[in-house]
């Protein structure tokens, strides 16, 4: 009669594995959310870069001019936006986008333009559609104020709201990212989106 020398698995070694593996499930589904925000925020840093190539090219076209133009007494505070071009996005961006309507603030600083677009070229990663926020260097005196929603970062990022800023150019300061200060004047452009987890995009043609 022959001994059976075979040893199964201690309690110990499968409570081991069992442990190892219930880590690595961990570090994955951390990991994991964070990596996929970052691609996200990665396609919204290039549809804005490729939304200011296309302010570029409206420049080029338009002898220099950019989709909207400067207007206002010279008081920082009352310089705004008029002549908007609102089929800036359509022909120069996406096509496929429609307008869905504007709404310009009661002292014409902005103009908001909200759009539909059957392709990706102007959605959020999200799927849902962008809006362009035109607005002049005024933009700079209230960003993320509360009583100024338009530049109100949550506000801005819950309406994927871009911000095309006339006379701007960036700071590389997040907690207030544009400046007119020697911008150079209405041909001067600054794209400003809100990314998600908060961070601030700024491009600017200068």
């Amino acid at each position: 009669m022959t001994k059976n020398n075979k040893k199964g698995f201690m309690i110990i070694e499968v409570v081991l594995v069992l442990a190892i593996a219930g880590l690595i499930f961990l570090m994955v589904f951390i990991a994991l959310p964070a990596l996929q925000r970052s691609q996200r925020n990665t396609r919204r840093r290039q549809d804005m870069a490729r939304i200011l190539s296309a302010v570029n090219d409206y420049q080029a076209n338009n002898n220099g001019r950019s989709p909207a133009r400067l207007t206002g007494t010279g008081n920082d505070y009352n310089i705004g936006v008029t002549d908007v071009d609102t089929n800036f996005v359509p022909r120069y961006v996406d096509e496929t986008c429609e307008v869905k309507g504007a709404d310009p603030n009661g002292d014409g600083t902005v103009t908001l333009v909200n759009y539909s677009c059957t392709g990706d070229q102007f959605k959020d990663p999200d799927g849902s559609n962008y809006s362009m926020l035109f607005g002049a260097h005024s933009a700079s005196h209230y960003w993320n104020t509360e009583s100024w929603w338009f530049f109100n970062s949550d506000r801005m990022r819950t309406d994927h709201r871009i911000v095309l800023a006339l006379d701007a150019k960036c700071t590389g300061n997040e907690s207030d990212p544009i400046t007119y200060k020697d911008a150079g004047g209405e041909a001067s452009v600054a794209i400003v989106y809100v990314l998600e987890g908060g961070a601030v995009y700024c491009g600017d043609n200068k």
